[in-house]
């Protein structure tokens, strides 16, 4: 058992630290400036207790930093959710008041008494990948939100406006035909020009090499998964970051909320569709999904008309595509993850990677899941010998059993009375 845990709740301008032993008795707090030497402060004030475990409130946000300097020292840094520590607080004996020594005495408890509780890690490629996929889903955002003000200044400069999407170049050649009648006219003119300056400032082309290039050093095998192309891949492995921190299938679709939840009630058995899990993982299987759905020759629109046939709707059925598109990803990345530890292993001073992953069912690497990565016709050219070829794809995974006939582990359970999904619209491009 740990002897000392420490708890911080970290703050822009500065940090709390409470430490506490294995009975929840405080040992002592400090509170830092947030500068250069927070770390170090931190640390001369934890030689007192040598066998000590840090806990940090949200280690991937505001206290990514502090994180990372600790785990850089050497020492054990677990990553307490937010919302975990708020409940040891509002759940705690007595009247406890919101202030930072006590938030800092939650974390440490939470770290102490929890055991689903992550240790934060140094960062790797991983957040390279993740840097870069924000990186360009926001610059898509700025992109899209300038193009609509556009469009609305130029429907009040031409009658009717100008239909469909027009490029930064058009828009010039638009706005050079027209002579503004008056002040009002001549300012929406020049706004227009603004807009569309703003839209070449967020081209999103430089961002999209840099993560092409990020995403092809990382060697991963999920471009090789038929509509997963760099910008999915990016999205998934910048969030997943490490897959062995999942023991199965299972508990990763229930991170990216493809897996239904169940709202049962004595005898009555309600599975619903999860509106929990990370999001941003969720929209990546999403856009594959659609991409799947679109292109006939795709075996992932083979399984979408399957489960139409069967007479589910077109929600259910893009649905168990979902489903099965995250199975497949996590396959996918624990395939990765063996190779990685193999080569860990090879290299001089190398150590075996996490044998958790190793135990994966259904990756035999002569099989593909779902096609490949490019659209195209269902038949390809042979690549040439000695060619980059896409790292194989795992076969696809074992349905489950089921107490239902024919229901596979992406398939949606009957609902009685569920919410469904509201539908969904992709981008225009990924």
């Amino acid at each position: 058992m740990v002897a000392v845990m420490i708890g911080i709740d970290p703050h822009k301008a500065s940090h709390t630290a409470v430490a506490i032993d294995p009975a929840e008795v405080p040992l002592g707090q400090l509170r830092v400036r947030a500068c250069a030497a927070q770390a170090e402060r931190l640390l001369g004030w934890a030689q007192a207790w040598p066998q000590r475990i840090w806990a940090v409130e949200g280690a991937g946000g505001v206290g990514h930093l502090l994180a990372q300097q600790l785990a850089a020292a050497g020492e054990r840094v677990l990553d307490v959710p937010p919302k975990l520590a708020a409940r040891v607080r509002l759940l705690a004996a007595g009247n406890i008041n919101k202030n930072d020594p006590n938030d800092a005495r939650s974390v440490a408890v939470a770290a102490l008494r929890s055991a689903g509780v992550r240790e934060a890690r140094r960062d790797d490629h991983a957040a390279v990948l993740k840097i870069w996929s924000k990186r360009y889903g926001d610059l898509g955002r700025a992109r899209t939100q300038v193009a609509c003000r556009r469009h609305q200044v130029l429907c009040e400069l031409i009658p009717g406006g100008v239909p469909g999407e027009i490029t930064a170049g058009q828009a010039g050649r638009i706005l050079e035909t027209i002579t503004p009648a008056g002040t009002v006219e001549a300012a929406r003119w020049e706004l227009a020009a603004e807009l569309t300056e703003d839209l070449r400032g967020a081209d999103v082309g430089e961002t999209r090499k840099k993560l092409t290039t990020a995403v092809r050093a990382a060697g991963t095998s999920l471009t090789g998964l038929f509509g997963a192309g760099p910008v999915i891949a990016a999205a998934v492995i910048g969030d997943v970051r490490h897959v062995a921190r999942f023991p199965g299938r299972d508990p990763f679709a229930a991170c990216d909320g493809t897996a239904p939840i169940e709202v049962s009630s004595g005898g009555r058995k309600i599975w619903r569709l999860s509106r929990r899990g990370n999001r941003r993982l969720n929209h990546a299987i999403h856009m594959a999904a659609i991409t799947q759905i679109r292109h006939r020759h795709s075996p992932g629109r083979a399984y979408y008309d399957k489960k139409l046939a069967e007479g589910k709707t077109g929600k259910e059925a893009l649905r168990c595509l979902k489903r099965q598109i995250s199975d497949a990803i996590f396959a996918c990345l624990q395939a990765d993850a063996r190779r990685a530890a193999a080569a860990a292993a090879k290299s001089p001073g190398g150590q075996p990677g996490n044998g958790s992953a190793s135990s994966a069912a259904g990756s035999h690497p002569e099989h593909r899941l779902f096609g490949q990565a490019t659209p195209g016709p269902a038949t390809h050219p042979t690549t040439p010998a000695g060619a980059d070829t896409p790292a194989p794809l795992p076969a696809p995974l074992p349905s489950r059993a089921s107490g239902r006939p024919g229901q596979g582990p992406g398939e949606a359970r009957p609902r009685s009375g569920a919410r469904r999904a509201s539908p969904t619209r992709p981008p225009g491009s990924r």
